[in-house]
Formats: structure tokens, sequence, C-alpha cells
């Protein structure tokens, strides 16, 4: 398997900003990536990155979900942006000999596009973590490393987190219901036991693992190697010793009203998918 990382922002942060690869180059500098440019466009610089960025705005964001959910056939302009992340995956695989490449994107509208691509045999993991969690997570000012440290992930407030969280996560089960192979894995489940996780995971990608494959992984913690994310969170940095724990951080840090308020929001959906409605506060 080769992981990708977040491939939706590889056009602006990489092919035209240059931000750092996982491997620590430049983007310019990255052989793997230099590798797969010259295979999937003859080379970067003939990617057309505002074509793309007008393809992304007309095809893929999240109000376009419903059209291209009902939609019996795609239109010029789907097929013409999901050609873009074919011819990189594509690439890729050749690059790396890799039977599977994963793109870590989490841009729901991105895999109701890529439904279209009939290169693709797409399979989608939807990776859920209790809302709360969620909303927590996106309030904490981090750093974007990649950026030398001039710029910050984005941040949301917990409303509007809650919203997104609703959103999203609809769609993905939207997504299953157009037949697109969708496999739900809890965050907290995950966590719980990565070894019986991670073969389940690659069962349902087809590519069954042998017990030496998971050497990396120790109860604890996964041994990392250098990778070639083009763009995501900045643990995609970690080389070596990656401790596993379940983030729970959530339920002594978030003020108990907005605890509520995101899950009164986000109620059925957390149900459905096994959390509490009602989580007790740990503070004092």
């Amino acid at each position: 398997m080769c992981a990708l990382g977040e491939v939706v922002h590889l056009w602006q942060r990489d092919v035209r900003d240059d931000e750092r690869c996982g491997c620590g180059d430049r983007f310019s500098a990255c052989e793997f990536w230099k590798r797969v440019g010259k295979s999937a466009f003859d080379g970067w610089e003939n990617v057309d990155v505002d074509r793309v960025h007008r393809l992304r705005e007309a095809v893929e964001r999240t109000r376009h979900i419903p059209r291209l959910a009902s939609a019996s056939t795609a239109s010029a302009e789907v097929r013409e942006y999901a050609s873009f992340y074919s011819k990189v995956y594509a690439a890729a695989a050749e690059v790396s000999g890799a039977q599977v490449v994963i793109d870590s994107s989490k841009h729901s509208a991105l895999a109701h596009v890529l439904r279209w691509a009939g290169d693709i045999d797409l399979r989608v993991v939807h990776v859920v973590r209790d809302a709360r969690g969620v909303a927590y997570s996106w309030t904490k000012k981090v750093a974007r490393p990649e950026s030398d440290g001039t710029d910050e992930m984005t941040r949301y407030s917990p409303g509007r987190s809650a919203l997104l969280w609703n959103a999203h996560n609809a769609a993905f089960g939207l997504l299953a219901r157009r037949g697109v192979p969708v496999r739900r894995i809890r965050y907290e489940e995950f966590l719980a036991d990565p070894r019986a996780g991670l073969i389940r995971l690659a069962d349902f990608a087809g590519v069954p693992l042998h017990p030496e494959d998971l050497d990396f992984l120790r109860p604890e913690h996964a041994d990392l190697r250098p990778g070639h994310s083009a763009a995501g969170n900045p643990m995609r940095f970690t080389v070596g010793r990656l401790p596993l724990r379940h983030d729970d951080a959530w339920v002594r840090a978030l003020p108990s009203s907005q605890r509520r308020l995101v899950g009164a929001v986000c109620g059925p959906m957390l149900r459905a998918y096994g959390y509490p409605i009602n989580v007790a506060s740990e503070t004092p």
C-alpha cells in the first residue's frame, strides 16, 4: 500500500506553494513526487492548477453532493476533475509498486466525484469519531509545520463543527447507498485494537496481511518510517515511535455548554453510531 496524504490539497499546497512532503523535502525536491508528476502529466509544470480550482468550485463542494448523488450520469466537468485524481493514483501505484493507494482526503464531496471515475476501484474507509471530540479538536490552535510555522490549521467553532460532522458523515452514508463499498470504523474502536482494525481494513481493500506486515505495530505505539504524504495532519512528519492512545481530553476540556450543543445537534447520528448522548464532565 502507498499512503499519499490528503491529495485534495496537493494542487495548491504542493504543486503551487511547494510545501514540504511528509518525507521532509520540498514537494519540488521529493524524488517520489517528481516521478509521479512525470508519469501522470509529463511533469507538474503541465498541470493547470487554476483549471483544477475552477473544476473544484463547480463540482466538489458539500452543497453539490445532492446533485452528485442523484445524477444518473456524470457531467463533463465531473469526469474531467476526477481524471486529475485518477492520473495521480495510477502514477503513484506505478512509481511505488503498490497494489493500493490511499488518499486520506476528508472531503465527502470528492468521494462522490470519484465514484464516476471508471478507472478507479473506489473503496471508502469511513472513520467516525465522537462529534464532541471532533469539535474540541477543531478549536485547538495547531501550527502547520509544512509552512515553516507561518500558518495554522483551520479552526471551527463547536457549532460549525457539529453541522459539518452531520453533513460529511451523512454524505458517506449516502455514498454507500449509491453502491460504493464503504467500511465504517470508529476512532475509539480502532484505538482499542489497532491490529485487528488494520487486518479488517486491509481485507476490505483486497490486500490480505501477513503477520510480519504488522511488525511495526506494538500494543501502545507504532514504529513509523518516512512517508510521502502530500498534505494532512502535522503528525504525518512523525518518524519513529508514535504513541497510540485514546484522546479523550474533550471530556474534561470542552465546556459543558458546548458539549451539550454539539450533542443536541448531532444526537441522532451519535446514537446511530453507538455513542452516548449524555457524557458527564470529569471537571470538578
